[in-house]
């Protein structure tokens, strides 16, 4: 197995191609987990061929506590098929429901004759469903 500290560099390094793609200003990453911009800087540095910090959890949890960052984001730091989701403190009915039904619905689709694997579920379906069962488990109210 790879050493785990070279794997997360690499998670931070694209964590932080991802921050610079959607626009997210370091600056208000930093100022909202409440550490100074240098420190943010030395767990997700820019430019090629720079090595990052090894971020540490009080870290990860200052950027979740201050929602510094999405939480798609941070969940790219964690082992594959590991995410963050805020637990909800109430549901609603109503979008837990549409979001079943979705669900439902596209596993119909998925398991027809016409569909790309048949009644067997195509990868591409797959990730879909999976996509729609998230949703579904993290339906909230507003």
């Amino acid at each position: 197995m790879r050493d785990v500290d070279d794997i997360m560099r690499e998670r931070q390094l694209a964590v932080r191609r991802e921050i610079d793609r959607r626009g997210i200003a370091i600056k208000a990453i930093a100022f909202d987990a409440g550490i100074s911009r240098e420190t943010l800087l030395s767990y997700f540095p820019g430019g090629e061929n720079r090595k990052p910090a090894v971020i540490p959890t009080s870290v990860v949890f200052a950027i979740i506590e201050g929602n510094a960052l999405p939480l798609e984001l941070v969940s790219m730091l964690l082992p594959d098929g590991a995410m963050v989701v805020r637990v909800p403190e109430e549901i609603d009915h109503d979008v837990l429901c549409e979001a079943m039904q979705a669900y439902l619905e596209e596993k119909a689709r998925a398991h027809r004759l016409d569909s790309p694997m048949g009644p067997a579920i195509a990868p591409c379906e797959h990730d879909k469903l999976t996509r729609l069962a998230v949703v579904a488990g993290t339906a909230v109210a507003a």
